[in-house]
């Protein structure tokens, strides 16, 4: 099981891979929102925002999302490290349940070009 420590990493190396990217993958890391990744195995939510290409992790906190982001991640510690590192796709983690994403329909538009 990862740990938050790890899970953190993955948020911030997520973040770096955003603001590297070009193109299409760049125009979507740009929009401006506030974001929430509840790491369910861990019982813990990263809460912050997506800003200026980054995601920008403000505070850390245990259970879930205290406010309702406009970006909400839900998924174990374990697939967050694999996603972020190459060894899980998106689409498929998604359509199986295991990664859980709730936004706006234009923001899920918009965040297909990152995935």
């Amino acid at each position: 099981m990862a740990t938050i420590e790890e899970c953190r990493t993955a948020l911030g190396k997520l973040s770096d891979n955003m603001q590297g990217a070009d193109g299409d993958v760049r125009a979507a890391a740009a929009l401006d929102r506030s974001v929430s990744c509840h790491i369910t195995d861990l019982d813990v939510t990263f809460a912050g925002r997506m800003t200026g290409g980054r995601i920008e992790v403000d505070e850390t906190h245990p259970g879930p999302p205290r406010e309702k982001a406009q970006i909400r991640l839900a998924m174990a510690g374990d697939d967050l490290v694999a996603l972020v590192g190459g060894e899980l796709n998106f689409a498929t983690a998604w359509g199986s349940g295991r990664v859980k994403l709730e936004a706006s329909l234009l923001d899920l538009f918009r965040l297909r070009k990152l995935l």
